[in-house]
């Protein structure tokens, strides 16, 4: 695959993509009409083809792998072990074949990666000596039973009338707009928590942990310490105050349980077939912040960054606007 249609080296070796990392037309001035309809249907854009897998998942999830809300209007140690079990199988399954395809099996070798090394099998700094097995003993051993905890207590409160249910049939058009709004309620309140760990006594506390990782892999995502885990997932106790169905908390809890997989994969892009067809699977954004600690903070599609001053799009220029930032602050 000739990875120099895409992006080029450094002198270091490490891949970078030749395209400037950009913000869709959601919240451009002035608007752009057909620029916000195109990025809306197009492939990949803002419903395909993530927004609408997740949609999907969470109706599966719902139908097929939750109780029913009478058996959760009583909380039974029953019903919240399922619903465990039924987190950790998504994050085996979704963690595990992203980290199977390109770091056990090496599909494409290291074509498309940011850092050309492997996540480390030799360093101090990780339990057990190995960067992957301590990433996946923070996911397993902390992150999922705490977002399990979340959805549990919200499972709870919806089976007891404590968060009003908004069903399609009686409200057809809320309903359906309600999955359009969790991805921005995701990524704001994912920026709002990020922001908040980099305060430096609960960056020193609780996110250093998750820093450890400046060439991070797939279980990198969601290797976190458990305070991390806990502001992570508070987004999910919007929902209090948002009257909606469990679909769409499901949404919003199965996405940020399975999501930091593919943001951490450090590939841009995933080689398809033998002929080199690959698909466009970029978070350079994110894996910028983890290279500079202090830019791109939320996912990239509303400009809260650009809003911050602390955008990043991976030019020389943005580079130097970062070091200017970092001097007047005399770090």
């Amino acid at each position: 695959m000739d990875e120099s249609k895409y992006g080029s080296e450094d002198a270091r070796g490490n891949w970078a993509p030749d395209k400037t990392i950009s913000y869709g037309p959601a919240f451009a001035w002035p608007p752009q009409p057909k620029a916000l309809i195109k990025w809306f249907f197009g492939f990949p854009g803002y419903l395909f083809p993530w927004n609408v897998l997740y949609a999907i998942a969470a109706i599966f999830i719902w139908m097929f792998l939750t109780p029913s809300l009478e058996t959760m209007q009583s909380f039974s140690i029953g019903w919240a072990a399922l619903i465990l079990a039924r987190n950790y199988l998504l994050a085996l399954a979704v963690y595990g074949a992203w980290h199977l395809w390109l770091y056990v099996w090496r599909k494409q070798n290291t074509t498309f990666k940011y850092n050309r090394n492997w996540p480390k099998k030799d360093s101090s700094v990780f339990l057990f000596n190995d960067q992957t097995l301590d990433n996946m003993v923070w996911t397993l051993g902390s992150g999922v039973p705490i977002w399990t905890a979340y959805e549990v207590l919200l499972l709870w409160a919806y089976a007891n009338g404590m968060i009003p249910i908004v069903n399609f049939g009686d409200h057809p058009v809320g309903f359906i707009a309600l999955f359009f709004l969790v991805p921005f309620i995701h990524e704001v309140g994912f920026y709002c928590a990020h922001r908040l760990l980099h305060w430096p006594p609960l960056y020193r506390i609780a996110h250093k942990l998750h820093h450890r990782n400046i060439n991070p892999g797939p279980w990198s995502g969601l290797s976190m310490h458990p305070i991390e885990h806990v502001l992570y997932f508070s987004t999910i106790l919007l929902f209090f105050f948002i009257p909606s169905h469990p679909i769409h908390m499901i949404n919003l809890a199965s996405r940020l349980g399975v999501a930091p997989a593919q943001g951490h994969t450090g590939f841009d892009r995933i080689v398809v077939n033998k002929d080199g067809t690959s698909v466009d699977a970029s978070y350079y954004a994110h894996y910028l912040h983890h290279k500079y600690f202090e830019v791109n903070y939320a996912d990239g599609m509303v400009p809260l960054d650009k809003w911050f001053g602390s955008f990043h799009d991976g030019t020389p220029e943005a580079n130097e606007a970062m070091k200017a930032r970092r001097m007047r602050r005399g770090v």
